[in-house]
């Protein structure tokens, strides 16, 4: 395999894959899961991608596409050993048109990097996942990952106006295009957004810009439970004001993180809201009163941050401060109609209680969208399996409820045959039919993002 790989990329390209490689891992390794390749290659262009893919196709080789490695449900893991095709050094940026509020980056592309040739060019990028330093554009696409912004702005997909994608049996394919209106056959564009490597390879996106809003002004709400802080969710939406950002934190994430805040909590405080508006000067200070006004009724306490950066960098730690705990966590990411935000917070809630388990919960609340977490001791190997068995219990209530069972982090391997629980049975079929008519081998991302899986119970962990 080596010597074939070597001949397609050059030996500086295909790498030995020790058992401690980060390529045999993504960040979900903290939930256990760890694969090993057989081998990883670092193609430089669309054109060896599609080599390697042809190659693979040719020896019945699996083929773990990669990005930045800063997935949460193991989707860039090799479970089925295989190939990995790393991505990172995809990273020019062919087109760049500020005029016509467009760009064009290869895969490897970080999002950072995006954000900022935008912002550089007096626009901006909307989509803001996390670890935006590390992640690259064509990870973002094949996730469909969201933030804190997509309330407003969309998930990555509603930015993208066009793919290259190597598909089986290694041909490079372009999908879509910078055309304003599009209509002339099926959205096979959309099938690749948030396929996760399972139908083929991203190796370019195009993606629209906007022009960058002159203001963006956060507040902080400070409510006292977690039923008053769902129902102001609702209060905002039915006064007709579009935020940016509507992001929610219950009280005892507010416990944990306390000592970050780039300020006072105010008594009484169990649950917050952090809110942005952005636009023009004028709809940012027309929309600041209006929340004020919706807001400052049932409130404890309503501020206004002088330092914006400051405060999202509070939020932006919330991960690492939660997990110091105790040592370890496990976080669960489904998203749940927002009007059942408040069910689906307080069955957490219970669920994580009956296993033994302290929780907390934050997430985008505009979008139901909750990162519901316990915190465990990595060590001790009950709280680990109580943590699975309360995410089982809460992936069923959040079906229950209306809700997803993935919300922005993918579905992966960590949530391979949930699927099945939440779509009718004839989308899962045509989820299954979808898959063999793009990769008839199914060799692209084996094991991931299945709608159904019988061994489902089983996992690959280093526990």
């Amino acid at each position: 395999m080596h010597r074939e790989l070597i001949r397609l990329l050059g030996a500086e390209h295909v790498l030995e894959v020790p058992p401690q490689s980060p390529y045999n891992r993504d960040a979900s390794r903290r939930r256990g899961v760890e694969g090993r390749a057989d081998a990883v290659v670092l193609p430089g262009s669309a054109e060896q991608v599609a080599e390697v893919v042809r190659w693979c196709y040719e020896h019945d080789v699996p083929i773990v596409p990669r990005g930045g490695g800063t997935g949460l449900t193991g989707g860039a893991v090799p479970t089925d050993g295989g190939v990995v095709c790393s991505l990172e050094r995809l990273r020019g940026v062919r087109e760049l048109e500020p005029a016509l509020w467009r760009i064009q980056p290869e895969a490897g592309v970080s999002t950072r990097h995006v954000q900022r040739l935008a912002r550089e060019n007096g626009l901006f990028f909307g989509p803001d996942p996390g670890a935006s330093e590390q992640s690259q554009i064509g990870g973002n696409v094949a996730t469909n990952a969201g933030g804190p912004h997509a309330l407003k702005h969309g998930v990555t997909g509603a930015w993208v106006r066009g793919l290259e994608v190597v598909l089986a049996p290694g041909e490079l394919v372009q999908l879509g295009g910078w055309a304003g209106k599009d209509v002339a056959g099926y959205d096979l564009k959309s099938l690749l957004i948030g396929s996760e490597g399972t139908l083929g390879v991203i190796t370019a996106v195009r993606l629209a810009l906007l022009p960058a809003p002159q203001a963006a002004t956060p507040l902080i709400v400070f409510l006292r439970t977690r039923a008053e802080g769902c129902a102001a969710i609702l209060d905002v939406f039915a006064a007709g004001i579009t935020p940016s950002a509507l992001d929610f934190i219950d009280g005892d994430t507010l416990e944990m993180v306390a000592g970050g805040y780039p300020g006072v909590f105010p008594a009484g405080a169990g649950f917050a809201l952090l809110v942005e508006v952005d636009g023009s000067r004028a709809q940012v200070e027309a929309e600041r009163r209006a929340l004020v006004e919706v807001l400052e009724g049932g409130a404890v306490a309503i501020e206004e941050p002088p330092d914006s950066a400051a405060l999202w960098r509070w939020r932006d730690g919330f991960n690492g401060v939660v997990t110091a705990v105790r040592g370890g966590k496990v976080s669960e990411d489904v998203a749940f109609p927002v009007e059942r935000l408040a069910e689906g917070l307080e069955g957490f809630s219970q669920i994580a209680a009956r296993h033994g388990l302290r929780s907390c919960a934050w997430g985008h609340g505009g979008d139901g969208n909750v990162h519901a977490t316990v915190l465990v001791d990595p060590s001790r190997e009950t709280e680990l399996d109580a943590a699975e068995a309360a995410g089982e219990e809460l992936f069923a209530l959040t079906v229950s409820l209306g809700g997803s069972i993935a919300a922005e982090h993918g579905v992966g391997w960590l949530k391979r045959g949930l699927l099945e629980s939440q779509w009718h049975a004839r989308a899962v079929e045509l989820h299954e039919e979808i898959k063999r008519t793009f990769d008839p081998k199914g060799l692209f991302n084996p094991g991931k993002k299945l709608a159904r899986d019988p061994a489902r119970g089983e996992r690959l962990t280093s526990r």
